[in-house]
C-alpha cells in the first residue's frame, strides 16, 4: 500500500482495450498494478436476474508505481490514452493516500466492489453484510428495483457518486 496510485484518463468504453495495451507494451518494471476497479451488481434480464460487472469509474485506469517518470514516458507508447490526472504538462500526482486506502479497501485484492445487503427501517439505511458496511451515511440513493446504491466517495480531491450493488432485503 506504499505505492503510488495513479488515475490514467481514457475513452470510456476503452478501458480494457487501454489495459491489455499497457500489460503488453509497457515494461513490467515500471508499474506494481494496472487495473480497472469493478462493481457486482444484479441485472435482470431473460426474467431471471444475473451477476454482472461493471466499471466504477467510466473512462479511467488505474495504475501502481513507485516509478512515476518512468511511467509517463512508457505511457507514449499506448494510443488512445487521454492523460494522466494531475498531469499539467510538468508534474503528475497520484490520487490521495486515504483514497487508495479506501479503493483497496472498498474493491479489495481484485478491485471488485461486492454486493452489499441490508435493510432500510424507517429512514435509516442498515447495510449487514457487504463493503458498504460503515459507509451508510455516504449513501446518497437507492434504486431497489434495479439493486444499485449511488454513493459519495472522495477521489480526485472532489465528490464522485459512483454505482455499487445493494440488495435491500427487507423495508419497515
Amino acid at each position: 500500500m506504499y505505492d503510488n496510485w495513479y488515475a490514467v484518463q481514457v475513452r470510456s468504453g476503452q478501458e480494457e482495450e487501454i489495459v491489455r495495451k499497457c500489460e503488453i507494451l509497457i515494461q513490467k518494471d515500471v508499474y506494481k498494478e494496472c487495473f480497472i476497479p469493478k462493481y457486482k451488481h444484479m441485472k435482470k434480464f431473460r426474467g431471471k436476474w444475473h451477476d454482472i460487472e461493471d466499471i466504477l469509474f467510466k473512462g479511467y485506469i488505474f495504475m501502481i508505481t513507485d516509478h512515476v517518470d518512468d511511467l509517463f514516458i512508457e505511457l507514449k507508447k499506448i494510443p488512445d490514452l487521454t492523460k494522466l490526472l494531475g498531469n499539467d504538462g510538468e508534474n503528475i500526482y497520484p490520487i490521495y493516500k486515504q483514497e487508495a486506502k479506501f479503493l483497496a479497501q472498498f474493491g479489495g485484492k481484485q478491485h471488485i466492489v461486492d454486493m452489499s445487503v441490508g435493510y432500510i427501517e424507517g429512514d435509516v439505511i442498515h447495510i449487514n453484510e457487504g463493503p458498504l458496511i460503515g459507509y451508510e451515511g455516504h449513501i446518497v440513493k437507492i434504486d431497489r428495483h434495479k439493486r444499485i446504491a449511488y454513493v459519495d466517495i472522495s477521489l480526485f480531491g472532489r465528490e464522485t457518486t459512483v454505482k455499487v450493488g445493494l440488495e435491500i432485503i427487507s423495508k419497515t
